[in-house]
């Protein structure tokens, strides 16, 4: 999938997460769902692989290093509006830290301590977070 966009009937999924062993977990079990996953290692990177890509879903963890997460979602949002499920993964989960995440754009906030299916229940089916609280 590197360097190529993303077909919008495909379940295309950028995975932004600082950590090599998160990020490579992630893009294993997101792959073995039957996403086409991209990786990034930072905000920067993440932020220029979603414009190549348009991704269907983004997972983007918060405190990376060179743009954070909310940066990250607040940028994927104003280019892609609705056509891209923003999930923040993370380890930071307070009431605080999920009024940031939606007013950055996220539609979900999932806790690093939720179950991995959980994570890929939501790519599957794009929930908003309006609708439902997580993790």
């Amino acid at each position: 999938m590197a360097g190529t966009k993303c077909n919008p009937d495909t379940r295309c999924v950028l995975v932004v997460e600082d950590n090599d062993d998160g990020r490579n977990s992630l893009r294993l079990m997101l792959s073995l769902h039957g996403c086409k996953v991209e990786t990034a290692s930072d905000g920067a990177e993440g932020l220029r692989k979603g414009m190549e890509l348009r991704p269907t879903a983004a997972v983007i963890d918060i405190g990376l290093p060179k743009v954070n997460g909310y940066d990250v979602a607040w940028q994927l949002r104003r280019m892609f509006a609705s056509d891209i499920t923003l999930i923040a993964y993370t380890a930071w989960s307070t009431p605080d830290d999920r009024q940031r995440a939606k007013e950055a754009g996220f539609d979900v906030l999932v806790s690093k301590s939720a179950e991995p299916a959980e994570l890929v229940r939501l790519i599957l089916l794009g929930t908003r977070m309006g609708t439902r609280k997580v993790g």
